[in-house]
């Protein structure tokens, strides 16, 4: 029979501290920019380390800009929700399908719009006194609709 074999934690110790001392990637790999002129940068995972998943994050075209808008895309892909980066063609394509349905938008709001100088028509006030009464059902508990009073 064999023995199974032991954990040497003085030998794990001495390698985790061996791997503490070397350099580690502090600069992210470019990774691509989209057309808001953001750039997106990456660190990959390192399991020798214990880095399990890579670091994402882009650089905003504004440097001051905290509410910087972010396509889609490129967001999942900060997220995790995708592995790959988006391709130059994908966001193009996407930019195209965004830009038609603002136009076809523009279209029918122009077509089936309310004309310019309509406004709209005031609302009821909806309250208790606007709630349905009818005939056949009590309105004072214990009371008979039919007899009149």
């Amino acid at each position: 029979m064999q023995k199974p074999p032991q954990r040497d934690i003085i030998k794990i110790i001495f390698q985790n501290f061996i791997n503490s001392l070397k350099p580690r990637q502090i600069r992210g790999n470019y990774i691509g920019e989209d057309y808001f002129g953001n750039k997106y940068y990456e660190i990959p995972a390192n399991p020798s380390i214990g880095k399990r998943k890579p670091s994402r994050w882009f650089e905003p075209a504004e440097k001051n800009a905290f509410d910087q808008e972010l396509t889609a895309e490129w967001e999942a892909w900060l997220r995790g929700r995708r592995n790959d980066p988006p391709t130059r063609e994908e966001l193009v394509r996407n930019l195209q399908i965004i830009e038609m349905k603002k136009r076809n938008a523009a279209e029918l709001e122009q077509k089936y719009g309310k004309p310019s100088g309509q406004e709209e028509l005031p609302r009821e006030q909806k309250g208790l006194a606007s709630f349905p009464q009818y005939e056949e059902y009590e309105k004072i508990p214990g009371k008979d609709p039919k007899i009149k009073s």
